[in-house]
This record gives C-alpha cells, structure tokens and sequence, in this order.
C-alpha cells in the first residue's frame, strides 16, 4: 500500500511540501551549496499532561525518501511559480540520496533527542523537511494519546472509533495505525483494517433502531443477519429498557444455538447504567454479555468511570483520541546541527534564538535501566562518543536506500507495548507526571558551551 492520500498518484508527495523549502533549494542551487550537513527532527516541548512521546511514523518517512521524485506535471507547475529553468531542470532528476538514522517505531522519546537525523548535501536535506514534519507530528501526536487511553483502561480493550472526526482520508488512515501500535484492540476504520491487516469493530447506530417501528424488531433484524457477532445499542430510547430487549433477543438466540456478544451505551451516565445494565443481564443468565461504551471518552473519563466502579468491559474512543484534542500537535521541529566545511570536516552548528536553543552536532541516544530493566534515564551524546549503553538511533538509510527491514505493524506494536512497560508509573500519570530525567554527555555539554560563547562573541 501508498500509505498517502492520493493513491492514483503517489508521487505526488514529493510536492507535499511549503514553498520555502523550494525557494530555499533554488537558492542553494544558485549559489552551489551541495555540501552535506545533518538535520535533527525532534521534539522541543512535551505536551501539557505527558510525561513521555511514542514515536510513530518512520515507515511513512522512508517510503516517501526512497519515492520522491519530480514529475512533468510538477515541474509545469513550478515553472510557472517563476522557478529558473536551472532549478528546474535539478528537480528533473532529483532524488534523495542522504543517510538516515533513526529510533525504530513504537520506542518512547522524550524532549530535545533526535527521533530521526538526517545528512545529505543540503539542498536534499532541506527539501524533505515538510513532509518529515507533518507525518512524524500527526503519527507521533496521536499513539501517544492512545497510549494513555489504553493505560486509563487498565487491559480493558479500547477501539479506535474516531473516523468521521479525523481530518480527512489520509489522517484517518494514519490515526488507525498508531492507534494500533499504541494499543488499541482494532478500528472502525474498514480501509484501514484492509490496507494494514487491524481488526476491525462496529456496532450499529441509532438511525438503525429508529428505521423500525420497535426496538425490539431493530435488534431481531440486526442478530438475524449477523447471529454470532452482534453488539446491540440500546440507548436510543431508554436504556434499561433496551437492556431489556436485548436479553429478550439474546434468549432467543440461545434457543437458536447462537450468543449475543454484547450492548453498547453511547450517552448517560455511564457508571451507574452499567451497573444497572450488569445486574439486569445477570439476572437473566447472560454473564457472557459484554457492556460496551462510547460517546465522548478520553483517557481522563475512561479513569473516572473506572474509579467509581463502572461495570464497562470496552471503551469506544472516537473524537477526543482521534484529533488529540486537549493538545492537537506535537512541538515537533527539524534542525540544521552541522555542515561540511570547505576542508571537508563536518563543522558543529547550533541556533540560540530565545527559548528556541538547539544542539550542536551529530547525535545519538542511550537510555540507561535498573536491575528489574525499567528506564531510569537518557543521555544525549555525539554520535562519535561511545556510552556503555545500547544506542537508540539505528541506520535505517544510506546513500538513498533503505538499509532496515521495515517491522511488521504488530512487531511495531509489541516495541511499544515493551517501552511502555518499562517506563515507571510516575512518568506515565494522566496529570502532572514527573519529568523524567534526559541529560547531556559531557562532551556535548562542553561542545554546547564553547560554541554558544563562539556565537555570542560573533
């Protein structure tokens, strides 16, 4: 699968892009500047109320560096943005040809380190920029929402009900898988299922019940096409009374040598419902019977409907998950730390515009653990310094082509749900979790330092 919007014509991409990054290109063209320099994508700030990032996106990253190109179409187009025909005639036969080193999906970030890095002559590494951006953001954004969906509802299984509020095709399709790595059960999203193999769950709707003139014949309808996999929503009245239906047609399924899967609750009081809900379907004879629920849940309402003792045994999350919506983007930025000088030694650079510090150099990570194999701490150093840790970042491209198998969704899956375990509890509260600890080498500490004070004195 392309796993961007415009399927018909995947190439696309490579103008999924803002105009300065063209105009800067043809600027570097303009005056010969081709000489390699690295690139840090990474993560300024952590969101309000996260104490950690899940990192999702890269296969999405590399399927665009190795398939960027320009076509004749594009270039018509640019031409008559007023671009040179020498620029012009550069993107005819552009391709991405940099070394790319990145932290596999589903490992957990945090401020300041590179989730991707990126050393190409300028022009290519300038180029990417955009796009790197916006799929790292999006992916990054939304499984670690999810993350904190599921770990609200404590191994009850959480489905991904968000498509109908998700903005637009290719954000919903991008919103069902990193809400899969992050670990979610599946989707209601069909496409999404299809394209990268999720389960996928529905129920039916209101407007389902109210096509007939009793509820009790909506859900006799419903079982009848699908008599082993029905749940059945019984809110669109009354919902104890359609709590009543339900076990009606759920007996009558007995009979029939099938079982009703479940109810579902979209509105109300979810807690006290369920309760009800609970004791009325055991009195029945239908322990098996799950109570599904939905309607305007995060991770905050998910942990309120626990504590006060909800008798839910599924979570539909939709808007709130699927736009992010108490923190709907990531501070997620792409940074020049180096060029090559003309003696062809690659030169240390950083930026010290107020509040805005980056870090200088080619860098790499190593997370540091205990005994028991938790996560205590991360150090960031150069990339030519060797700690006594694992490095996080991995070379995933050279010269322009992959050198990493791409992970299969659910090895991505297992990755995260592995980091996740082993980051303590204190850095995964839903509110005010406590900072975990990232330091600097002190070779980078020093490097920082001394190049701050060159600049200043500039």
């Amino acid at each position: 699968m392309t796993p961007f919007l415009d399927e018909q014509k995947p190439t696309n991409m490579s103008m999924f892009t803002d105009l300065y990054e063209l105009t800067m290109c043809a600027s570097y063209l303009d005056n010969n500047m081709f000489q390699p320099a690295t690139f840090d994508l990474f993560v300024r700030r952590l969101p309000e109320n996260r104490g950690y990032l899940l990192f999702a996106g890269l296969e999405q990253a590399l399927h665009y560096l190795e398939n960027i190109e320009f076509t004749g179409e594009h270039l018509a187009y640019l031409r008559k943005q007023g671009f040179s025909q020498n620029f012009i005639k550069y993107l005819e036969d552009f391709e991405f040809t940099g070394d790319v080193w990145a932290m596999p999906e589903g490992t957990i970030a945090f401020p300041c380190e590179p989730l991707i890095r990126v050393t190409a002559p300028i022009i290519e590494a300038q180029l990417v920029e955009t796009f790197l951006l916006n799929t790292v953001n999006l992916q990054t954004m939304i499984a670690t929402k999810a993350s904190r969906v599921v770990q609200a509802a404590r191994g009850k299984p959480v489905v991904e009900f968000g498509l109908r509020r998700e903005h637009g095709i290719d954000a919903g399709m991008k919103v069902a898988r990193a809400s899969y790595i992050a670990g979610c059960q599946g989707t209601s999203n069909v496409l999404a299922g299809m394209e990268h193999d999720i389960p996928v769950f529905g129920t039916m709707a209101h407007s389902f019940v109210m096509a007939f003139e009793n509820e009790v014949d909506a859900f006799r309808a419903f079982v009848k096409t699908f008599p082993d996999k029905s749940t059945l929503l019984i809110d669109t009245y009354n919902d104890l009374a359609g709590a009543e239906n339900a076990a009606v047609v759920a007996k009558e399924l007995e009979a029939k040598g099938h079982k009703l899967g479940g109810v579902r609750l979209d509105s109300g009081d979810l807690t006290e419902i369920s309760k009800k809900v609970r004791q009325l379907l055991n009195e029945r004879g239908l322990n098996h019977m799950s109570i599904f629920a939905s309607g305007d849940l995060d991770e905050y309402k998910i942990q309120e409907l626990l504590n006060k003792g909800s008798k839910i045994d599924a979570f539909g999350v939709g808007t709130r998950m699927g736009t992010s919506s108490d923190r709907p983007y990531v501070d997620v930025i792409y940074k020049l730390c180096e060029t090559q000088n003309p003696n062809g030694e690659f030169a240390p650079i950083m930026k010290l515009s107020e509040g805005k510090v980056t870090l200088p150099g080619r860098k790499q990570v190593y997370r540091y653990e205990d005994k028991e194999g938790s996560y205590v701490k991360d150090v960031i150093a150069l990339a030519d310094e060797r700690l006594d840790q694992e490095p996080l970042l991995i070379q995933v491209m050279e010269d322009g082509k992959r050198t990493y198998e791409i992970p299969t969704l659910n090895e991505v899956r297992s990755k995260a749900k592995e980091n996740l375990s082993r980051l303590p509890e204190q850095y995964k509260k839903l509110t005010d979790p406590q900072v975990y600890p990232v330091e600097l080498s002190k070779m980078l500490e020093d490097l920082a330092n001394k190049l701050t004070q060159k600049l200043m004195n500039h």
